[in-house]
């Protein structure tokens, strides 16, 4: 079984999505931007949501991730909360969703709006085929890619008025990185 250790991870060049990067905080943006991602086979998908530091105290998901290898679009679901275009677009079984730990994602999403998540494939289930130990989005992408994913603004504050620029580049990564990671395993997978 492959694995990475923290150290050899810290020595990687920081990987970097170099696509374009889209906030939807409107309905009408939404539309448009699940008008984009309906016309791939295969996109990535995360989730984020402001860290709570109280015991026994949730915070609603602030942001759905979704992109593809050119663009990602976050979603900030603190502002548009429910939207029918992405629950359709999260509910339908012919555009694969790739994420990482998906059952986390369904609970806070299912939270602020009722979906019944369809054509979502997990990472984790899937990397053990191929001889991974690691489950972790940071170690398998190492593995795979020789590249590091910098944590450094997971724990941020994903209401705030204005996402800042190290937390769009951060948010697009988690999602694109799930994307890739899907596209080197399983290459002959249906992709436009």
């Amino acid at each position: 079984m492959r694995s990475i250790k923290k150290e050899e991870i810290a020595a990687l060049n920081t990987e970097e999505f170099n696509g374009s990067i889209y906030v939807v905080d409107t309905l009408a943006k939404a539309d448009k931007a699940v008008e984009y991602l309906s016309g791939f086979k295969n996109i990535g998908f995360d989730s984020e949501t402001r860290p709570t530091f109280k015991k026994g105290s949730l915070n609603n998901v602030a942001l759905v991730q979704l992109a593809t290898n050119k663009r990602c679009y976050l979603f900030r679901l603190n502002r548009i909360d429910s939207s029918s275009s992405l629950i359709r677009l999260l509910s339908d079984e012919n555009i694969k969703k790739i994420g990482l730990s998906l059952k986390d994602d369904f609970t806070s999403i299912s939270r602020r709006m009722k979906f019944v998540p369809q054509g979502f494939v997990d990472l984790q289930k899937i990397i053990q085929e191929y001889d991974i130990e690691d489950k972790s989005l940071q170690k398998i992408y190492a593995i795979l890619f020789q590249k590091r994913i910098s944590k450094s603004q997971q724990l941020s504050n994903w209401e705030a008025e204005e996402l800042s620029l190290a937390q769009k580049k951060y948010a697009a990564l988690d999602a694109w990185a799930c994307l890739r990671i899907y596209e080197k395993l399983c290459p002959a997978k249906d992709y436009i």
